[in-house]
């Protein structure tokens, strides 16, 4: 987007000279005593107006010369003024008014010496004066009003950062008072039911009797509800979402009785934040999944760093049939937010040889 800007700018620039110089090259021509070496001076002042930017000292200077030497040489009009007039605001304009004054003096001082002094060329010399005021003048006012626009622009992305950091602060203490009440309300009333659960099954099997499976199953299901809830807190309380590396979640896929293996090809590099928490997320919730539906299954997870991008599958060979897919719950649903977020491309589903696959491409940065 720079680059872009700067090409612009160099075309206006570049433009401006040659507007300058036609108009000048065209007073020029008209001028009875013009030469081949005056036209050579006007062409040359109005040239090194592109340059204005990049070296603006050096055009008042040039032009300035040019100009001067141009009006000793050929005696022209007022308007022979117009390349060190330019000249003149483009420097006040950078921020160096003694430069622009000196070019100004300068060049008025070849056109008084042009003749003698008679009210004509006096009169002349205030009116081009005073237009060499303004050009200093108007240079120094539109370096004040592009100071202003960089100050105001300064003080908006402060404003937003300020903003946004508010937002995340007032976010960090909702997701506090969101644990809190958790852990006073949900967590206490699931120990109970577990615990209760638990007393049931413990006095059946004292007594001999045959276990309900409705009570093992309400022993489980609170047992499953209680380490998830323990998960969500432990996110909720934290500042930012919790990360970690794929390698660790298979084996803590392992150590929970999961088959899991990874395997990483590729020429492996750093990813940035987003793409980091992105796979992150991606592997943790197909291993979860695998070890909720898969049943007695295998897992395997691949990495594959590309050029540009990064192809991540987990597949398993588990109990999933590919003639029922599976409903998009609110895991494979924020799989594919992150995934779409990121500009990447997101396949889920069961595989025709059995098992389930988890198939995703995230576009890879240049990490910061």
């Amino acid at each position: 987007m720079s680059g872009h800007f700067t090409t612009r700018k160099g075309l206006a620039d570049v433009a401006l000279a040659v507007v300058v110089g036609a108009l000048a090259v065209t007073t020029a021509a008209f001028g009875q005593d013009t030469t081949a070496v005056d036209q050579a001076l006007v062409v040359l002042s109005s040239a090194v107006l592109a340059f204005h930017r990049v070296a603006p000292r050096t055009v008042a200077v040039v032009a300035a010369l040019c100009g001067a030497g141009y009006v000793l040489h050929a005696h022209p009009g007022p308007l022979s003024a117009l390349p060190v007039f330019v000249a003149v605001a483009t420097t006040a304009s950078a921020g160096h008014r003694g430069w622009a004054a000196a070019a100004s003096g300068v060049f008025l001082g070849a056109w008084l010496a042009t003749g003698p002094t008679t009210h004509d060329v006096v009169e002349r010399t205030a009116l081009l004066a005073g237009w060499f005021l303004c050009a200093v003048v108007a240079g120094q006012a539109d370096r004040n009003w592009q100071a202003y626009l960089r100050q105001t622009e300064r003080r908006a992305l402060e404003a937003e950062r300020t903003r946004e950091e508010a937002a995340l602060r007032r976010a960090g203490e909702e997701r506090l008072r969101i644990a809190r009440e958790l852990h006073d309300s949900l967590t206490h009333s699931i120990s109970i039911v577990k615990l209760q659960a638990g007393v049931a099954v413990h006095l059946a099997k004292k007594r001999g009797e045959e276990i309900p499976p409705a009570l093992l199953a309400i022993q489980d299901a609170s047992g499953e509800a209680m380490r998830e809830l323990r998960a969500t807190l432990e996110i909720l309380r934290s500042d930012d979402e919790p990360t970690g590396t794929p390698a660790l979640l298979v084996e803590r896929a392992r150590a929970a009785g999961l088959t899991a293996e990874l395997k990483v090809t590729g020429a492996e590099r750093p990813l940035t934040a987003t793409v980091d928490r992105a796979v992150y997320r991606i592997v943790q919730e197909a291993l979860t999944n695998a070890a909720r539906h898969a049943g007695p299954a295998k897992v395997n997870v691949r990495l594959d760093y590309g050029g540009d991008e990064l192809a991540i599958r987990v597949e398993d060979d588990g109990a999933a049939d590919p003639a029922r897919p599976p409903a998009s719950g609110v895991g494979l649903t924020g799989m594919r937010e992150r995934v779409t977020a990121l500009g990447g491309t997101l396949d889920v589903g069961p595989r025709p040889e059995g098992g389930f696959a988890v198939r995703a491409r995230l576009p890879l940065g240049e990490a910061g």
